[in-house]
């Protein structure tokens, strides 16, 4: 018998479900962000210091990672619709708290309800991500829900910067509130129920279900590569715009047209990316982006007083790595768990990547220190830490790639025998 070609051309519903995803993601992630450039407007109206507006920033990341951890053991018991909705509606509320909070004590137990909710989105989005997606076409889905990272530096941090400086702080907050609740209510209308999952029986309850995906090698792997993959980015990313204002000689004003040019190349990468991973294989992608961020974060680390365009073609080349490698492990990632464990593994995952994050910032901050005249000392240091962690992840993905090699075949392997038969090739 003849195998039927791996499909690759989307459907019309697909291309909604990719779209909606991505809009999810565009607006968990704008939400976490927006607040860094709202610091300076946040420290003098609710007269905070700047370690209370540091909780403010890491409670959401923790309370994101305690989340994940918290709710592992059920991800996989409920149709992914329903548990998509559920948290999302929390984040809605959390985010509209954020929106109208009056003072700092608010504002804080806002973003940790924010957290707990925003936090296990994106695990639920991948899941149904490599639920309803066959293998050979994940990578360009995964390519088009990552541009959401990009979009929300291209569109929403500058809209909402203008009506913060405009409307006052809370209005980005009350933006989000807005364009998720309309996407809510597409999922609500447009979206199927995904539950292919729930016809795989487990007798395990909650917490055994959460301590046999803790404890899988395979699953293990997993987990540690992402720990590291969180890393590398969150090591330098709170300190970008300081390094760029007081090493590269940037002002503020350029500031955000740096962000602008970057982000909307990283809008036409992620895609590019995607389709590339898809055409020659997820881990060579990885390899050849990692070699390249490698090279590229050395030099960029260790630039001085640099003409703006030469930083804009930096960060062009520097995202170019950075998004074909957020494409492809987050692929080779979605292929490791079982389809009755994938929620559970999903939240453990996006638990760690976030607590892992939140760590990593903490201790790039004992590493670099500011002179009085306002330069990043030690700022290479970071440089040379993630081009060593980009190392190692080559060598973690490596293995997870003979994993997921390994355990495609032998469900090809299955397959054909339960279809009373070899596989013959197609002419």
């Amino acid at each position: 018998m003849q195998t039927a070609e791996p499909k690759t051309a989307f459907t019309t519903y697909e291309k909604a479900i990719i779209g909606m995803l991505a809009f999810i993601q565009f607006t968990v992630i704008l939400d976490f962000m927006v607040l860094s450039p709202l610091g300076a407007q946040l420290l003098a109206e609710l007269n905070i210091t700047t370690a209370q507006f540091g909780w403010v920033v890491s409670a959401y990341a923790f309370s994101a990672g305690t989340a994940g951890l918290l709710t592992a053991g059920f991800a996989d018991r409920y149709d992914r619709k329903k548990l998509l909705l559920f948290f999302y509606s929390g984040f809605v509320i959390g985010t509209l708290l954020c929106g109208i909070a009056p003072d700092y004590h608010f504002l804080l137990v806002a973003r940790i309800i924010t957290g707990l909710f925003g936090g296990v989105i994106g695990s639920i989005g991948f899941a149904i991500v490599t639920d309803l997606f066959a293998w050979q076409v994940r990578g360009r889905v995964m390519g088009v829900i990552q541009t959401a990272f990009a979009a929300s530096q291209v569109l929403g941090i500058p809209l909402g910067l203008y009506l913060a400086n405009n409307l006052g702080w809370h209005a980005p907050f009350l933006l989000i509130v807005g364009v998720s609740v309309l996407v809510g209510i597409a999922i609500v209308i447009y979206m199927k129920p995904v539950n292919a999952h729930l016809k795989l029986k487990s007798d395990r309850n909650p917490f055994q279900h959460l301590l046999h995906t803790v404890s899988r090698p395979s699953y293990l792997r997993g987990f540690a590569s992402t720990t590291l993959l969180a890393t590398g980015g969150f090591m330098m990313m709170p300190f970008g715009s300081a390094f760029a204002i007081f090493n590269l000689g940037i002002s503020q004003d350029e500031l955000p047209l740096i962000y602008m040019v970057t982000g909307i190349s990283a809008i036409i990468i992620g895609p590019l990316a995607g389709k590339l991973s898809d055409k020659i294989g997820k881990f060579p992608l990885f390899l050849y982006a990692s070699l390249w961020g490698m090279l590229v974060t050395i030099v960029y680390c260790n630039l001085g007083i640099t003409p703006l365009w030469q930083i804009m073609v930096i960060n062009v080349l520097l995202f170019a790595g950075i998004s074909a490698r957020m494409v492809s492990s987050g692929t080779l990632v979605s292929a490791v768990p079982d389809p009755q464990d994938r929620g559970a593994y999903m939240g453990i995952n996006s638990s760690v990547q976030q607590i892992s994050g939140g760590i990593a910032s903490l201790v790039a901050g004992m590493i670099v220190v500011q002179s009085a005249s306002g330069r990043l000392e030690r700022y290479d240091w970071l440089g040379y830490i993630v081009a060593a962690t980009m190392l190692v992840t080559i060598v973690m993905m490596y293995s997870i790639n003979q994993y997921v090699t390994r355990k495609q075949a032998a469900e090809a392997a299955q397959g054909a025998s339960l279809a009373g038969g070899p596989v013959m090739p197609t002419r």
